[in-house]
């Protein structure tokens, strides 16, 4: 296997490296500061090496007519009322540079227009997040590709040649691609695991992660057991908080296990050389017949 390893703030990430652990908050802060806050605690505390959130222009992404449609939330009556209101400002994102570097962990965001880029350019992020509904935005690939920062896109909603384009907008060079299935939450049998591997032979100098939207987390440890070296699972104070994406998110607790676990299986996994180990002379010595 061709090397597949790269440099996002202080972790070496791919081949024979840990596994780069991403707590994604998205908008689950709910437009509130001090739940970002907690949220990054939780990923702190839970051993996540990054947290990552999301930035859009809201006049380039939705059209007027999106902007005005009904829609009932806690913030207005509006769509654009509730996506103005998950919306962080410029204050905030300071706020939230300053904790995290603060607190040593990577932070980043998924920009889903050339102008959110421009604004979280002014942060230095150790690399940008690219959300699967923007895989065949080539514009927009391209605007990544110019800041010349480690790229992690997601490949949901996409089939191979999809990814192949993409792929030569932005360079396999700092490119890491995550599998992933784009429902919330994602039905085992649409996770197909198995494209961790076909991702990994089709590219082989990209290191190549999950982003899972499944329920439990079980499949997620399967996903490192077959090759992902890095892993993304929205994360959560609580499932039943308001908000589109709190169900298909992962508690304080269920975080922590989670990354206690993946360390537990990278342990586990090894080198692949056979030998006998040490440990197990004296149990040759009482138990092996040989002749």
């Amino acid at each position: 296997m061709a090397n597949q390893s790269m440099k996002i703030g202080r972790n070496d990430v791919g081949s024979n490296n840990a596994v780069y652990i991403i707590a994604e908050i998205g908008i689950n802060h709910n437009g509130s500061l001090e739940v970002a806050k907690k949220l990054v605690d939780v990923a702190i505390e839970s051993g996540c090496n990054a947290v990552k959130f999301q930035k859009r222009t809201l006049d380039v992404v939705y059209t007027p007519e999106e902007l005005a449609a009904p829609r009932e939330s806690v913030y207005g009556t509006t769509n654009g009322d509730l996506k103005r209101g998950l919306e962080f400002d410029e204050a905030a994102y300071g706020e939230i540079d300053r904790y995290c570097k603060a607190n040593n962990i990577d932070w980043f965001a998924s920009c889903w227009d050339e102008g959110s880029v421009e604004f979280i350019e002014k942060f230095d992020p150790p690399c940008y997040k690219i959300a699967s509904a923007s895989l065949t935005d080539d514009a927009l690939l391209m605007h990544h590709r110019k800041t010349g920062r480690p790229m992690i896109l997601s490949t949901g909603m996409s089939d191979l040649p999809m990814i192949e384009h993409a792929v030569d907008v932005l360079s396999e060079k700092n490119l890491i691609l995550l599998h992933c299935t784009s429902t919330y939450p994602s039905k085992l049998e649409e996770l197909n695991l198995s494209g961790i591997a076909t991702l990994r032979k089709r590219f082989p100098t990209v290191p190549i992660g999950y982003s899972g939207h499944e329920p439990g987390l079980g499949t997620t440890l399967a996903a490192v057991a077959v090759g992902a070296c890095v892993i993304e699972r929205h994360i959560t104070l609580d499932r039943a908080m308001w908000g589109s994406d709190q169900a298909a998110s992962v508690e304080p607790q269920g975080i922590q296990r989670l990354v206690r676990d993946i360390r537990a299986v990278e342990a586990a996994l090894g080198d692949g050389h056979i030998r006998i180990y040490d440990s197990e002379r004296p149990i040759i010595d009482k138990l092996r017949r040989i002749g």
